[in-house]
């Protein structure tokens, strides 16, 4: 009966051992298993966690609230004051007095400057707007770039392992035809030398997989330990692009044009903000007094009373510095004008440069089809020669190596044209 006891617990302890085994391997398992990720997913995971756009948001929140405080000046304020006091030594007995105060007190006209600094605000509001959109279209195509150079690497790693493994067999077979005779010391060597290039090649090519990955997972605000599969395919899709219709998109909604007119209107907004500083204001105003007898009098009530105002204020001379002032926002004005200027010129060019980026592209394109066509063609012929026992396993490998190699040149020239097209895209705010 013991006996049976003790095996039972025996039973559980190991059965307690073999779950928490499974379930430990099975945390690794999910923590090693890299996570598919297509390009739509990762421009929404950028979109919704990368910093930089999230700053920019608040940035923009920021501004929204500065309109709200700009508005504020626009109704009244009002103010309570009390105190209390109390007087001993100067009486024969001691005298407490206390006094409240109410203000209410309306702005009519200040120069000005109220409705400007409003204005003022909206504008900036909107330049932080255009901003927002900037780093959003600036970080969508990052990560564009970003993912298809992640998914060239990888291509490219594997080109280059075939190729070290190729090299490899060709060694082998150096190497015996030395063994027999038929083969010098110095093709040897020139094989291995071949060999540790290659090395060097590869491993390169495997570290820069790595830092693509990490590179996009900045992007998106992924941990270091994440592992990310990029789901995708290099795909040709011809597209008919006028450069005069590019231009005006371009002017229409690309982020910087609407920062800088929204900034040129803060500009302007700011100079009559800073010429109210010689303008006369005026403000209306509504006093309340309450207070306790006086000390040293018999008058036992509250002193109650209120007096109603209306104050008129006309800086007449400050040593010019309001003149100073509105110079500063002049330049400042003008500078923002000759800084759209440039924006304007720069996006032409940006667009220009992108247009005939995307034409190269599509003529590398056209090359590495016909390219292709015939390594795709000369791989078919080698391998109906395998099959009949005219050609050698190497001889296949061979033909497979250049026909890979020829189809990792098609992808890199379509890559050149996705981020091509990419760039045009972006240079005309359309991403």
């Amino acid at each position: 009966m013991a006996d049976n006891l003790f095996k039972r617990q025996e039973m559980k302890k190991v059965l307690m051992i073999l779950i928490i085994g499974i379930l430990m391997f099975a945390n690794f398992a999910i923590a090693e298993e890299a996570i598919p990720l297509s390009l739509e997913e990762a421009v929404a995971i950028a979109l919704r966690d990368n910093r930089d756009i999230l700053l920019s948001t608040e940035s923009a929140r920021k501004a929204k609230l500065k309109i709200s405080e700009a508005r504020a000046s626009l109704f009244p304020s009002l103010t309570f004051t009390s105190n209390l006091t109390s007087t001993n030594g100067l009486y024969s007995d001691t005298s407490n007095q206390t006094a409240n105060q109410a203000t209410l007190k309306q702005y009519l006209y200040k120069g000005g400057k109220t409705i400007n600094t409003i204005k003022y605000n909206q504008y900036n509001f909107e330049v932080s707007q255009a901003l927002l959109d900037k780093t959003k279209l600036d970080t969508i195509f990052d990560v564009i770039k970003t993912f298809y150079t992640l998914l060239l690497a990888e291509d490219f790693a594997k080109i280059n392992q075939q190729i070290l493994e190729n090299t490899k067999e060709h060694l082998s077979v150096i190497e015996a035809r030395f063994q027999n005779g038929q083969a010098s010391e110095s093709d040897i060597l020139a094989i291995k030398e071949s060999l540790a290039n290659i090395e060097q090649v590869y491993e390169a090519s495997q570290n820069a997989v790595e830092t693509a990955e990490v590179l996009l997972k900045n992007l998106l605000y992924l941990d270091n330990e994440t592992k990310v599969q990029c789901q995708g395919q290099f795909a040709y899709e011809p597209r008919e692009v006028a450069i005069e219709d590019a231009l005006l998109t371009a002017m229409k909604i690309r982020p910087e044009i609407r920062q800088y007119e929204a900034q040129e209107k803060a500009s302007k907004a700011a100079v009559e903000m800073a010429k109210a500083d010689n303008r006369p204001s005026i403000y209306a105003s509504w006093d309340y007094y309450s207070r306790s007898h006086a000390a040293g009098t018999n008058n036992k009530s509250w002193n109650d009373y209120n007096i109603i105002g209306l104050t008129v204020s006309w800086p007449i001379f400050d040593g010019w510095a309001t003149k100073s002032k509105v110079e500063q926002a002049i330049v400042d004005l003008r500078q923002t004008q000759l800084t759209k200027e440039k924006i304007i010129k720069d996006i032409a060019l940006e667009i220009k440069t992108a247009y005939i980026d995307l034409k190269d592209s599509i003529s590398k394109i056209r090359a590495t089809e016909s390219e292709f066509a015939v390594y795709q063609d000369n791989l078919s012929v080698i391998e109906e020669k395998y099959e009949s026992g005219i050609a050698s396993s190497l001889d296949l490998d061979d033909a497979s190596l250049k026909y890979s190699l020829t189809e990792f040149n098609k992808k890199q020239a379509i890559y050149d044209y996705i981020i091509a097209r990419e760039t045009l895209d972006k240079a005309k705010g359309e991403i």
